[in-house]
């Protein structure tokens, strides 16, 4: 994926699009066939839990939607792998942090440092397991459940919300793969099938410091943020934390890149969000109209999210954006503040991890003045 983001970089940065970037955002946003049955399902999905979760009064209603634009992918069987391998990864990591509080839970300084490490090995384990976003999966939600302890009034509370997270989470999963597998047309078959990884791990997992060096610099970043709103008792920018993670790849320039259209993403959707929140929502009497609205959103942000590696990761921000700012609960929210939040800890994580990523063992691509590899 970090190749990927480096080519989508170079390419976003060359003449051709700096002349003429109209024209190339036409043809990234051009439709095709295929786009249309993916925007389609993503919408579905996105409907069918707002529905699911505020008819059953299932928590995390916007981290549900959102998963469905997780875990769609291009074809029917990355989209089961994903899904399988997701479920697995987040139930070890619920049981894993449920262990983790039996002892940290109502002792900070036991909490932070294993909060910390959680990070660590969830974002080494990204780097040197062929499969790295399970192992990424299994130290985000350690690391994030972690980071909402304190905040808990009771264990029995922390060990219900937890629970009810993996509901959440698992449901919509399982609804996405089985939406992929009824409506996603079959690809063509290749006429080459590329070898499998043997093994469970890259050969250079264990000697190659640029995998420790990577994670040291995540960790790093995210506690920074993690720190810096509890000590001004702003958690609600702990958006900063989430971005920290959610946007490091292997170089600096994939990580820079993949920020940018963060930013892009989150701004439009935070746009969009603020609009249904002070114009629509108003106005709005029934839940028919609230899921025309969820549709109208999913279909934007569906859209750019089925596009190419260049502006992919855009739509799944947008979706992030609206979701986590217009849904705080089983209604829709009204509340402009979460708007704003959101938005500031995004740009505060862009800026930390923008600087360590530069200042700090730096990792450039082939073509960059300076490599680790």
């Amino acid at each position: 994926m970090s190749a990927t983001f480096v080519e989508a970089s170079r390419q976003s940065g060359s003449d051709p699009i700096d002349s003429d970037w109209l024209g190339w955002l036409k043809r990234e946003l051009a439709p095709t066939s295929a786009r249309k049955i993916r925007t389609a399902i993503i919408v579905a999905g996105a409907v069918l839990c707002v529905i699911i979760s505020m008819a059953l009064q299932v928590p995390e209603l916007a981290t549900s939607a959102y998963m469905v634009f997780f875990a769609s992918k291009e074809n029917k069987q990355l989209t089961t792998a994903t899904g399988v391998g997701g479920v697995i990864a987040l139930t070890i990591g619920i049981g894993a942090t449920l262990l983790l509080y039996k002892f940290t839970y109502g002792h900070p300084e036991l909490r932070i440092p294993g909060m910390a490490i959680a990070l660590f090995l969830g974002m080494w384990l990204s780097r040197v397991l062929v499969l790295g976003p399970l192992g990424f999966l299994f130290g985000f939600v350690v690391a994030v459940s972690q980071s909402v302890g304190e905040a808990i009034p009771s264990p029995e509370l922390l060990v219900r919300g937890l629970l009810w997270l993996w509901v959440a989470l698992a449901y919509a999963i399982a609804l996405t793969v089985v939406l992929n597998l009824l409506f996603l047309p079959d690809p063509p078959k290749a006429a080459e099938h590329p070898p499998k990884p043997k093994g469970l791990f890259v050969p250079d997992a264990f000697t190659n410091p640029a995998h420790v060096h990577f994670a040291l610099k995540v960790t790093f970043a995210a506690m920074f943020c993690y720190i810096v709103y509890e000590a001004i008792d702003w958690s609600g920018i702990h958006t900063a934390l989430i971005t920290c993670t959610f946007i490091a790849l292997e170089s600096t320039e994939a990580t820079l890149y993949k920020g940018t259209l963060r930013i892009v993403g989150c701004v439009i959707g935070g746009a969009l969000a603020l609009f249904s929140i002070v114009f629509l929502m108003p106005h709005m009497e029934s839940i028919a109209s609230l899921i025309v609205l969820v549709a109208c959103a999913s279909a934007i942000a569906g859209w750019v999210a089925t596009g190419s590696q260049r502006i992919s990761y855009a739509g799944l921000q947008l979706a992030f954006a609206f979701f986590y700012s217009v849904f705080q609960g089983y209604a829709p929210d009204t509340d402009l503040d979460n708007v704003r939040n959101r938005v500031v800890g995004i740009l505060f994580g862009l800026l930390v991890i923008a600087f360590v990523f530069n200042y700090i063992w730096p990792e450039w691509s082939e073509r960059g003045e300076r490599h680790v590899r």
